[in-house]
């Protein structure tokens, strides 16, 4: 009946970081390629390797319950600074739904598994 749920890994969470970070940086590289059309596009993959970024020099990935502490500490912030971006408003608003994905994946603790470059 009772079902054990994974074990907190911080190494497969560093991991898919890690791997997050490499995939935000080729997409942001093919969005400028793409120019102005793509400003958005570019401005979402700087948002998510920024909080990748963000975590994984910040968060202590071997707790999940310090890890939480810091996505909900990063929500908390009024602002977040990046230089190179397009539109703060759109910056913003795309590390807030980063930041609510990641969190919602630590309480469930699934989903780090995922390490391919796209990701629904």
């Amino acid at each position: 009946m009772n079902d054990m749920a994974t074990a907190w890994d911080g190494d497969r969470v560093r991991t898919w970081l890690d791997r997050r970070m490499a995939a935000a940086r080729l997409d942001q590289a093919a969005a400028d390629r793409r120019g102005y059309d793509a400003r958005d596009d570019y401005d979402k993959a700087a948002a998510e390797e920024w909080v990748c970024r963000a975590l994984r020099t910040h968060a202590p990935a071997d707790d999940q319950a310090a890890f939480a502490a810091q996505v909900k500490t990063l929500l908390a912030q009024d602002e977040y600074r990046m230089t190179g971006i397009h539109d703060d408003r759109r910056f913003e608003r795309h590390v807030r739904a980063h930041l609510r994905k990641i969190a919602k994946m630590t309480k469930a603790n699934e989903g780090f598994a995922n390490t391919l470059r796209y990701q629904a």
